[in-house]
């Protein structure tokens, strides 16, 4: 049985801003985890149709061994460290997966994702059955409360607590930040609904796993986000064309990176 869990993140920006944000950092904090040897490789981006859904298709490599578990180094064969990431972004609405090839159907990662213009405060918003729902842990993740960031995470240039934006006036966000927010009708607010399925079928390590999965992806979540907020002033005027250039560039840019240099940072997973 997988077990699920719905990932919440408000953010003081539009849905529509939020595009180009969550491009724009996916692919910087991509080259924070590249080099030595190991990383992300893009294999294909480009635009899909199918099936009345309309977006773009991205399909990844993740060399991640040096950040695989050590119980599970110490048992799994080399060559089974490879982790595949196929992603359909049709946005508002993301979906990506995660397999590998070595364990087959024994293993998923399966992150769906709406972002909607609330505070978080729609149920369900992924319309599963009702059985299925009642089983969901719903997590809410704050990216001004630094007590849900790993000490070895923080960075006090990534802190929204810390950070006021110089384009948009926005930060910084102090505890009762989304009351704030709710208060006013005129700033812009939105939530990721961040649905998480995680299956990991290997007898004696299921639950240990699947759970130390679920950390790692509030912890990518959270990092992530506080970080899209602080870089807000670096892409809050790109348009589409722009980001789509620097795809391409840091492509071309993670091919270098990871036959030189070393490999730094934690594994990114984030549609």
């Amino acid at each position: 049985m997988s077990v699920i869990k719905e990932f919440r993140v408000v953010l003081p920006c539009s849905v529509e801003e939020y595009h180009v944000g969550q491009l724009y950092s996916v692919a910087e904090a991509s080259k924070n985890e590249t080099g030595g040897g190991e990383g992300i490789e893009v294999l294909r981006n480009e635009p899909y149709e199918e099936n009345g859904e309309k977006g773009q298709y991205t399909h990844k490599i993740y060399h991640l061994q040096s950040k695989i578990p050590r119980m599970l180094r110490m048992v799994a064969p080399k060559h089974s460290l490879l982790f595949y990431e196929e992603a359909w972004n049709a946005y508002p609405y993301c979906r990506t997966i995660v397999t590998n090839e070595y364990m087959k159907d024994n293993f998923l990662i399966k992150i769906e994702t709406w972002h909607k213009p609330d505070l978080g405060t729609t149920e369900n918003v992924h319309e599963l059955d009702p059985e299925t729902w009642k089983n969901v842990e719903v997590v809410y993740i704050d990216i001004a409360d630094r007590s849900q960031v790993e000490s070895s995470d923080y960075k006090a240039d990534e802190d929204p607590a810390l950070f006021k934006s110089v384009k948009t006036g926005r930060g910084q966000l102090g505890p009762d930040w989304k009351k704030e927010l709710a208060s006013d009708p005129e700033s812009p607010r939105m939530c990721a609904y961040k649905l998480v399925t995680v299956k990991f079928k290997w007898w004696g390590l299921q639950s240990r796993i699947e759970n130390m999965i679920h950390k790692q992806e509030r912890r990518i979540f959270t990092n992530f986000h506080r970080q899209l907020f602080c870089w807000i002033d670096r892409w809050v005027d790109l348009t589409m064309d722009d980001i789509r250039r620097m795809e391409d560039e840091t492509k071309r840019e993670l091919d270098e990176l990871r036959h030189h240099g070393e490999v730094r940072g934690t594994s990114v997973t984030e549609d």
